[in-house]
This record gives structure tokens, C-alpha cells and sequence, in this order.
């Protein structure tokens, strides 16, 4: 859809909009995560299991707390709790016995597939209104984001132990 005409907008309102998706999601997390048995976190940290498994390579434990922006130990309760509701197990990393690495239940991933298919097709329908180079910019401007929101989230918990933040 090359020179498509966009609505003019500033900043400012940008901002407010994304402020509106970000407070939408996550009460759309949280009924998603409530529909599946789990809670936020614990969904969250499912995604990013099924999307390293859609990417070729298992997730590894350490790697899952990272992404998550989770302490070890807070990412094992995260673990524990998947497997006890069924949606993932631990297999030990074939090239480092001590390394875990976190995989998605099959039957589970298809229940969780199920309830993001709607929202994923209609997605995609959006995305097919952009041109690439839009769609370039879009996941540029996301993917920079999500830095300066990462970096908040620290200064945040910073803040939160008595640092200076």
C-alpha cells in the first residue's frame, strides 16, 4: 500500500495512543491469562517459551529471566507453576547437562494458539495495510520502545531497593 495517505497526528497524540494499547493489553493479559489458568507473568513467560520454540532453539532458564526481566528465582517458581498446570517441562540442554532449557507441551501451546488466533489474524490484516518500508519504521520505533521501557522498568526497581534511579 505504497503512499497511503495516514491521518495527520503529533506526537503527543501518538504517545496517548500508545499509552491506550499498552493499558488495553494488559487487561487483555490478564483475561487471556485468567482463561488459561495461569496469571500474567506466568503468561508472559509462556509467549516467550513459544516463541523460541518457533524460532528452532528452546528457550534456556537463564535466558527466560532475562527476556522477562525476572530474578533465577522468581523464574523457577514461573517454571514450577507451567509445569504443574501442564503448559511446559524442563529438558537438560544436550550440549551443557547443567543447562535447562524450557519446553512448551504441545496440547498446550495449541490451547493457548486457539486464544490469540483472532487477534493474530487480525493483526496480520493491519500489518498487510502498510507498506514495508512502513512496516520497517513501526518495528524500528518498537523495538526502541521497548529499550526505553527496559531501561525504565530498571531505573523503577532501582528506585524501589533505595537507589538514586
Amino acid at each position: 500500500m505504497d503512499g497511503k495517505r495516514r491521518p495527520p497526528a503529533t506526537a503527543q497524540q501518538a504517545h496517548a495512543q500508545m499509552d491506550h494499547l499498552v493499558a488495553l493489553g494488559i487487561v487483555a493479559q490478564h483475561d487471556v491469562a485468567q482463561r488459561l489458568g495461569l496469571n500474567v507473568t506466568d503468561l508472559t513467560c509462556l509467549g516467550f517459551v513459544l516463541e523460541a520454540e518457533g524460532a528452532g532453539e528452546p528457550i534456556s532458564a537463564g535466558d527466560l529471566a532475562q527476556r522477562a526481566n525476572l530474578t533465577t528465582g522468581a523464574i523457577t517458581g514461573v517454571i514450577n507453576r507451567l509445569e504443574r498446570a501442564g503448559y511446559a517441562h524442563r529438558r537438560h540442554d544436550p550440549g551443557d547437562r547443567r543447562r535447562v532449557r524450557v519446553v512448551a507441551d504441545v496440547s498446550a501451546a495449541a490451547r493457548v494458539y486457539e486464544v490469540y488466533e483472532g487477534n493474530h489474524r487480525r493483526i496480520a490484516e493491519l500489518f498487510a495495510d502498510y507498506s514495508p518500508e512502513e512496516i520497517a519504521v513501526l518495528s524500528d520505533w518498537l523495538t526502541r520502545a521497548t529499550d526505553i521501557m527496559r531501561a525504565s522498568l530498571r531505573k523503577v526497581r532501582e528506585v524501589g531497593k533505595g537507589g538514586n534511579g
